[in-house]
């Protein structure tokens, strides 16, 4: 069972989301944030958002700006842009009289969660699956224009049968930010979940991710999926884990 909602985002276009509701008694509430370009449809966001939901815990899954059913111009978003609408998300969820005590996030959306939580005061328990330490190694899946858009101010990118306009701004904000101090100072419980074989965002990453992070903090392996979690029980075997492990702070 899920439910369709809008919310507005940080910048002003309305943004699509569907909240994955609990069947049986409800645990708690969660949001879930999306990698790149990948939208709230994708295999990992709905495999993930829909256990979760078969858990108890009710998850909030939307488009970024330009994405799937959300308004707007994807160029005109950025990681800052992406952080500042998962907390529009939190605000929407808990002005809805469902508290969010717990933030899930996927690649790029694992970094985008861990920066968001500063601004959710109800947030007390942190996910990140297949995420980088900084942002900015986002820039590997378009370093062919780089130069281009530092010269023109934009380029057409291609990735996923999507043409999206990829603008300096999105750049300089990516390279400007700094993962490393927002982990420290989470101050929520962290799991990090990362698969050794992950050949889009190396296992490194995990690496220097959890050791910036402060106790609580918990790491697990997910050996054997690729980064996207394509396979079905490679994204549920993931909820399941995070349900389990987020059980004491909803």
């Amino acid at each position: 069972m899920a439910e369709r909602i809008t919310f507005p985002s940080s910048s002003g276009p309305a943004l699509a989301g569907l909240i994955d509701m609990p069947e049986g008694d409800v645990r708690g509430w969660g949001v879930f944030a999306h990698g790149f370009t990948l939208g709230k449809d994708c295999p990992a966001a709905s495999r993930i958002c829909k256990q979760l939901a078969a858990e108890g815990i009710g998850m909030l899954r939307f488009d970024n700006i330009g994405l799937g059913q959300s308004e707007g111009d994807w160029g005109d978003g950025s990681f800052s842009h992406k952080v500042a609408d998962t907390v529009r998300a939190v605000e929407y969820m808990n002005d809805s009289g469902r508290e969010v005590h717990l933030l899930v996030g996927h690649s790029f959306g694992g970094a985008a969660v861990i920066a968001a939580a500063h601004d959710c005061p109800t947030v007390a328990a942190v996910a990140s699956i297949g995420a980088p330490f900084q942002p900015a190694h986002v820039e590997r899946a378009y370093d062919a224009l780089v130069k281009r858009i530092e010269s023109d101010g934009e380029a057409t990118f291609r990735i996923g049968g999507k043409a999206l306009t990829l603008r300096r701004h999105f750049i300089e904000d990516v390279r400007a930010a700094d993962l490393r101090e927002r982990i420290k100072t989470l101050r929520r419980a962290l799991l990090v979940m990362h698969s050794p074989t992950d050949n889009t965002v190396g296992i490194a990453n995990a690496s220097e991710i959890f050791r910036a992070a402060r106790h609580p903090r918990s790491f697990v392996s997910l050996e054997g999926a690729d980064h996207l979690l394509t396979e079905k029980n490679q994204a549920a075997r993931a909820a399941r884990i995070i349900s389990a492990w987020a059980d004491p702070y909803l």
